[in-house]
């Protein structure tokens, strides 16, 4: 029996959300504005303004709901391989889905615009194209493409027999 040859790698990442905010300091600051609220509700009862007491209680839980929003959408991810075979990108949304798109690296061309901030960082190839990385910030997006681009290099170099890429 033949075995096959593991395919080399020249990318293998895992992109994730940026989320500067740890859930050790949400639960910090959801206490610290829960005290506040608390204490800026009951001075309220104490000069008569008992109505206002529910809303301190209202902007705590927007806020406690807008985080967890937050977190919630940073369990989306994407992985992309290039392969002496493929290039392959997996994405798996905020519920738990799967989805993956293969390229033929040969024909792929990696559009991105380093001179615009906002620029989307596109892979296309025979017609088709994938927007990679959308939830990164722009430094983030920018070092990905570069990471493309020169694994895109590499792997033409080892495709072609130089042997400097091996």
């Amino acid at each position: 029996m033949i075995e096959a040859e593991p395919p080399r790698v020249f990318l293998d990442t895992v992109l994730h959300p940026y989320r500067s905010f740890a859930p050790r300091h949400f639960a910090i600051l959801m206490a610290v504005l829960a005290a506040l609220s608390l204490f800026a509700g009951v001075t309220c009862i104490l000069v008569g303004a008992w109505p206002i007491f529910g809303f301190f209680g209202l902007d705590v839980a927007l806020v406690y709901v807008a985080f967890r929003a937050s977190y919630r959408s940073a369990r989306q991810s994407e992985a992309v391989r290039l392969t002496d075979r493929s290039l392959t990108v997996e994405r798996v949304s905020v519920r738990g889905e799967r989805r993956q798109w293969r390229f033929e690296p040969a024909w792929l061309r990696i559009i991105y615009d380093d001179r615009e901030e906002r620029s989307p960082l596109t892979l296309a190839s025979h017609g088709r194209s994938l927007v990679v990385g959308g939830f990164l910030a722009p430094e983030a997006r920018r070092s990905l493409a570069g990471q493309l681009r020169r694994a895109i290099a590499a792997w033409r170099a080892f495709i072609s027999g130089d042997p400097g890429a091996q």
